[in-house]
């Protein structure tokens, strides 16, 4: 497996060695010893979610706040995606900062979302099966967000406008600089 890092501190790339033969390919997804030797980072995840959704979707920016922050693993089983991310930790060098990077079916992918970090996706692709591991289990309580279309952030979410389908849920959360946590 190799790891690169991202722009943003403590996010990184994952890109499994992939084995093809006549028969399909086989890969490790996921190596706990690898993960922690190659990044230093220890991790436990305790819940894996996975979502579906077609052309057009937009779900974030999300993240969970207190004890509940969640660090996350994602990767697109089908399809393809651009995914996202926001630094919101105020300690960190890459505070405010974003990065994106497409995920997909064929580049297999993953990009590791430490703690901390506003989450979003978009899907490029006619669908998109997507999975995310989190160290952290779900607490409604907890969730904030921030509007995916911030003029702060300035994201380029790769698809045109009139294609946008976006929950009333995310159409109605706030603004960065109005963002009360």
């Amino acid at each position: 497996m190799e790891i690169k890092n991202t722009p943003i501190q403590d996010c990184f790339i994952l890109t499994p060695r992939v084995f093809y033969d006549e028969r399909g390919y086989f890969f490790e997804r996921f190596n706990k010893k690898t993960f922690e030797t190659i990044t230093g980072k220890s991790v436990d995840f305790v819940q894996d979610n996975e979502s579906f959704s077609v052309y057009g979707v937009i779900r974030g920016l999300h993240a969970q706040k207190g004890k509940s922050a969640q660090a996350k693993l994602v990767s697109v089983l089908e399809g393809k995606i651009l995914d996202v991310v926001v630094d919101l930790r105020k300690d960190s060098k890459t505070y405010g900062k974003s990065f994106s990077i497409e995920l997909s079916q064929e580049n297999k992918k993953q990009l590791y979302v430490p703690k901390g970090l506003l989450h979003g996706f978009a899907v490029l692709s006619k669908k998109a099966k997507f999975l995310y591991k989190c160290d952290e289990f779900y607490d409604k309580s907890a969730e904030f967000g921030v509007r995916y279309d911030d003029p702060q952030l300035n994201i380029d979410w790769k698809i045109p406008l009139e294609n946008h389908i976006i929950s009333e849920k995310d159409q109605n959360l706030p603004f960065l600089k109005d963002l009360k946590l």
